[in-house]
């Protein structure tokens, strides 16, 4: 038996409880968990804005050490340090075969499986795949990337999430390129990778925007050249940091509806507003067709940063040991399992940036 955090129901707290995992079958692989990241997609799970099979371990952004391996794992070994990918390419389908492995039609296929059970019977469902916030877990063989070298194992479970979607929506979806102005609203874990991306990609002004004043100097410490305070004036305020003009490019981190229009307003004419956010059913963000036509702008959605892990992962290990990209400057807050249901709670109202279960 080990400790896991479950959520039994839409709506209710999720239960620190113990669980019974099986050994890995062929193609699976065992792995005890060095940390986890607490992410705004765990809540969206928590509250029925993503809908998954229930009962499920929830925890998707991890890394840790593999301890055991099923017949036909031959990419890692038992003592490997590795990340876990909770949204795993089946290569054959046809967004693989065109390369768009992040649209994969089955990439949460191994979400309706059995993965445990509790110490009461009851069946449980691996979340997003992986049921990272456990002491140990047993996933699928392609659910797990090999460790890059120089890269410190706790650290490295925010590249399961976190950074993969914030460095993709700046190089991948948005294409920022060098001298371009980039802003980026909220600023959480997924907002301070894409801050730091967009340092890293050479733009000229960095506008991070976020509800919260406290935020300010863990934005500038990411790369942000100016700081904004949401407000009725926001897309105003960013025009004028601007030129006038607009951003080239926003990066849109929230998942809400007013976020996501000021994004698009506070985008200069022919600029791209890129949405990571993920937001529920009821908000509706509305344009009128004129618009459309007179700005002449992109808006897009982004899954997973439209990234490729296994491609990748190397590139941003590069930019982690050159110094580049500080994996540390993401985690405010350090807790143990028995916090992440508070935690959890938290992110609505969360002050910092992302809360890293350390096993």
């Amino acid at each position: 038996m080990v400790r896991a955090a479950v959520l039994s129901a839409i709506g209710a707290p999720l239960e620190i409880t113990g669980i019974d995992l099986p050994e890995p079958g062929p193609g699976r692989v065992r792995i005890r968990l060095a940390a986890a990241g607490v992410c705004h997609s765990d809540l969206s799970l928590s509250d029925g804005t993503m809908r998954i099979p229930l009962p499920a371990v929830l925890g998707h952004e991890g890394a840790g050490t593999v301890i055991s391996v099923g017949e036909g794992v031959t990419h890692v070994a038992p003592g490997d340090g590795v990340v876990l990918n909770w949204a795993p390419a089946c290569g054959v389908c046809h967004a693989c075969v065109i390369g768009e492995v992040w649209l994969c039609s089955d990439a949460l296929a191994g979400a309706g499986g059995l993965h445990a059970r509790t110490a009461d019977g009851r069946d449980l469902h691996p979340g997003l795949n992986v049921g990272a916030f456990a002491e140990e877990t047993v996933v699928a063989a392609n659910c797990v990337l090999p460790l890059p070298d120089g890269i410190p194992l706790t650290d490295a479970a925010l590249l399961g999430c976190a950074v993969l979607t914030g460095y993709g929506a700046v190089h991948h979806s948005a294409r920022v390129r060098a001298g371009e102005s980039v802003a980026v609203f909220g600023v959480g874990g997924v907002g301070l990778a894409a801050l730091q991306a967009a340092r890293i990609a050479g733009a000229s002004t960095i506008v991070a925007v976020d509800v919260s004043p406290e935020k300010e100097e863990l934005a500038r410490a990411a790369g942000a050249t100016e700081y904004v305070v949401a407000s009725a004036t926001t897309a105003k305020d960013i025009r004028r940091l601007t030129g006038g003009r607009g951003a080239d490019v926003a990066v849109e981190c929230v998942g809400r509806a007013v976020t996501i229009r000021t994004a698009w307003d506070s985008t200069r004419r022919g600029g791209r507003t890129t949405v990571v956010g993920i937001g529920g059913k009821d908000q509706h963000v509305t344009f009128h067709a004129l618009e459309l036509f007179h700005w002449g702008r992109t808006l897009s959605g982004c899954v997973y940063g439209n990234s490729d892990p296994s491609k990748d992962l190397p590139i941003l290990a590069d930019h982690i040991r050159a110094g580049r990209f500080d994996l540390s400057a993401l985690v405010t807050q350090r807790i143990t399992l028995d916090e992440v249901p508070a935690a959890l709670a938290a992110l609505p109202t969360s002050r910092g940036g992302r809360a890293l279960v350390v096993f």
